[in-house]
């Protein structure tokens, strides 16, 4: 099958690559001149496990092919992604810009039947608004060609994109014709060899599965949090809370470990164009509301936590930080709690001194490049020469067992705080570590 996604970001190049990887022909086409000059140079602009081998695999295999020309993959195109970027907008709403762009230079080009493929996280009906602008682009050229909008939204981990997307626990389609539901199935039959997982509905359910499923797993990080920070009041242990609430089946282990709040590009931003969404359809979505405003409030209970411990005046104090990125495996800093964390420890006149293993560069060009109080170094023992204490943001592997003697030594003070969770206390307690986590005293 011949198949193009426009836009080549973190959504497109991973479907592309997996598309090709099961011997569809694809052409990623991104309006980036020098995203495109990378890609086809072996460069790959997002760090995801196992992206780089399968995208330079499918290059030399003559299956996956990049490009900022539009005009010419369309020629003998039978799918069409529509995979760029939703931008918050500063209402909280999703801008439809890119994508209603992309509809019209589909509209203008497409030469055959065609499906077109709404991937990107799009509010509920924008798949009129994308089939309208494309029939406008048409009736302009005087064609009568035809053409389907689906909806077929990501359910991608950052992290396990890849293994995500070749064995997917489900693919969500959205239509309302019967030629689209044929299609979309023919592409996605290769990655289920024994169990058809593919679910079928209306295009407004398609779109709002997305949005309800990323609220669904805020809702609980935000609830579990709510409940540690709770336990802290009264006494509890909230990783022992979790671990008996977790058990019954109904609730389930995934997504209820206390922490530092979620971030990345997909809940935060899911979060606030759902509650605009339902705003501006009349209703007040109160519990969406408060999963926000909890996120928002958690993101600083280490900092606070910092504070209550050295004084409102952190002149003079240099605390080495484990971990930039929003979650393990991938340098997507977008919303982390470690921004917001830094900032507050610097403002009071803190110096930082951070590691992360794939995140600096990102640091240093974007979400920190205006934080002056802060250095990066090459390793995590690095980070705590000289320092007053270790804070723990991101769970990376190389940060679950390391050498504590080596950690109280370097430190100036024997002193973790983790907002992670990721120690046992009483471990810490045996070497001399003052342990600080979320969820107990």
């Amino acid at each position: 099958m011949n198949i193009t996604i426009i836009g080549s970001g973190y959504v497109g190049l991973v479907s592309g690559s997996c598309f090709a990887e099961m011997g569809s022909h694809v052409t990623c086409v991104d309006i980036d001149p020098i995203k495109i000059e990378k890609l086809n140079n072996g460069i790959i602009p997002i760090y995801e496990p196992g992206l780089e081998g399968m995208v330079l695999k499918n290059v030399k295999n003559k299956t996956l092919f990049f490009t900022t020309n539009l005009n010419e993959p369309l020629e003998n195109c039978d799918v069409a992604f529509i995979a760029v970027g939703t931008p918050m907008g500063e209402d909280g709403s999703a801008d439809l810009k890119y994508v209603l762009s992309v509809a019209k230079s589909i509209g203008k080009s497409m030469q055959k039947r065609l499906i077109v493929v709404d991937k990107s996280t799009v509010p509920i009906g924008t798949a009129d608004k994308v089939k309208f602008t494309i029939q406008k682009e048409l009736d302009s050229r005087g064609s009568n060609l035809e053409f389907d909008v689906v909806s077929n939204p990501e359910f991608l981990k950052e992290g396990a994109a890849i293994a995500d997307f070749m064995k997917p626990d489900r693919v969500v389609i959205g239509a309302n014709s019967e030629v689209a539901f044929k299609i979309m199935k023919q592409l996605y039959s290769p990655f289920f060899k024994t169990h058809d997982r593919i679910i079928t509905m209306d295009i407004r359910s398609a779109e709002m599965t997305k949005y309800a499923a990323n609220a669904m797993l805020a809702t609980k990080i935000s609830f579990m949090n709510e409940i540690a920070n709770i336990c802290e009041k009264v006494g509890a242990d909230a990783n022992q809370v979790r671990i008996g609430i977790g058990s019954d089946k109904r609730i389930g282990y995934n997504f209820i470990y206390p922490g530092a709040g979620y971030g990345g590009s997909c809940f935060p931003k899911d979060i606030k164009a759902l509650t605009k969404i339902a705003k501006e359809n009349d209703y007040n979505a109160k519990l969406i509301t408060a999963v926000e405003e909890v996120n928002d409030a958690q993101k600083l209970v280490i900092a606070q936590k910092i504070v209550k411990r050295f004084g409102e005046n952190l002149n003079g104090f240099v605390f080495g930080i484990w971990g930039l990125a929003f979650k393990p495996d991938t340098d997507d800093m977008r919303e982390a709690p470690a921004i917001y964390i830094i900032k507050e420890l610097v403002k009071r006149g803190a110096h930082i001194k951070a590691y992360d293993p794939k995140a600096i560069p990102e640091a240093k060009d974007q979400y920190l490049k205006d934080v002056k109080n802060i250095s990066y170094v090459d390793s995590k023992y690095d980070a705590l020469k000289e320092s007053d204490a270790l804070v723990l943001l991101t769970e990376w592997k190389e940060f679950r067992s390391p050498d504590f003697s080596r950690i109280k030594l370097l430190l100036k003070n024997p002193i973790i705080f983790d907002g992670r969770n990721q120690y046992n206390t009483n471990d810490l307690k045996e070497i001399g570590i003052k342990y600080y986590q979320i969820g107990k005293k």
